[in-house]
């Protein structure tokens, strides 16, 4: 029998902090997901986007609040580690006003054993760094995918502008936005919006939103919604958009280019630097050029005009070509 995997740390936060950031979606994605969703039940279905073109999918199988979580583990289209395939047990031990954590993996064999085992010891890692400062950040591997398409360049992208939308607080809600037609609270909403009309025609299925408290979560509930529905569905065939049909690679293309550009008017309006990879920017500058015609530019109309870029690299060519610019 093949011996279990085991990595454990020791977080600067109590037993029932530390069971949050283990189990609520919210608190994965500050570490361990690019989007998730977890019905915590016994029985209840799991998936969790680790990287961009990688869910793990399961079921929880034993719970125990604050000291223990057994869930049945793999991975959404894979062959080799395919779902229920492996058990995954994450136990929680109290030290003083510090917790242990230790996950323990079993029935992983070869070489999936040594790819589980970096890559646990890398999100442990990154768990000890959000129980410190509330969010681990990002990680080139979390936005430059190997595999470049327009479902793990969504993720990829999705990722960017997650973490843009973790800087809005309630003072920004006034905000102006580099889009004429949305302060900040309005371009959260539109995003949110976006994704359900983009998820629905994919098949997805949207709660209200209601339950959130913050505009990171807000958003998140409806892209983790669209996001599993396009994995489901795939980019083949026509899909139900606007008053007719298109192609289902057009609206899943729409994806990326929500993220990106309006993870770029969010940046402006916290005034900070927006880190993207060359080759994402490359590839999301083409989806707009493909997709934005005349008669999307204007007021109202989503684009503005398109303007003369300030450098040649992808990303400011793409903000130019969507009509936008930074604050003088």
């Amino acid at each position: 029998m093949t011996e279990p995997i085991v990595v454990e740390r020791l977080l600067d936060t109590n037993t029932e902090e530390t069971f949050a950031l283990l189990t609520e979606p919210e608190r994965l994605r500050r570490w361990l997901a690019v989007s998730a969703s977890v019905d915590l039940r016994v029985g209840g279905d799991y998936r969790i986007l680790c990287v961009p073109g990688h869910a793990a999918v399961g079921q929880v199988i034993e719970i125990d609040p604050g000291k223990r979580v057994v869930y049945s583990w793999g991975w959404h289209g894979d062959t080799e580690v395919p779902p229920g395939s492996t058990t995954l047990i994450v136990e929680l031990e109290p030290e003083g006003e510090q917790t242990r954590v230790r996950f323990t993996h079993e029935g992983l064999v070869g070489v999936w054993a040594e790819r589980h085992l970096a890559g646990w010891n890398q999100h442990l890692d990154r768990l000890v760094a959000a129980a410190a400062k509330g969010d681990a950040g990002l990680e080139p591997w979390l936005i430059d995918p190997e595999d470049k398409n327009h479902l793990t360049v969504a993720e990829a992208t999705w990722a960017i502008c997650r973490q843009q939308l973790l800087t809005l607080g309630p003072d920004d809600a006034d905000r102006p936005t580099p889009c004429a037609d949305f302060n900040a609270h309005e371009l959260v909403v539109h995003l949110r919006n976006s994704m359900v009309t983009i998820g629905s025609a994919a098949g997805a299925v949207f709660d209200d939103g209601s339950e959130t408290s913050t505009a990171e979560d807000y958003v998140a509930g409806a892209v983790e919604s669209a996001l599993t529905a396009w994995r489901e569905r795939g980019l083949d065939g026509e899909v139900p958009f606007g008053d007719g049909t298109a192609p289902a690679f057009l609206p899943a293309g729409i994806l990326s280019l929500e993220f990106l550009v309006h993870a770029w008017d969010i940046a402006q309006v916290k005034g900070v630097e927006l880190d993207v990879p060359e080759a994402i920017a490359a590839y999301v500058l083409d989806i707009a050029t493909s997709i934005i015609a005349d008669d999307n530019r204007g007021p109202g109309k989503g684009f503005g005009q398109e303007l003369d870029a300030p450098g040649d690299d992808p990303m400011s060519r793409l903000i130019a070509f969507t009509g936008r610019k930074a604050p003088a």
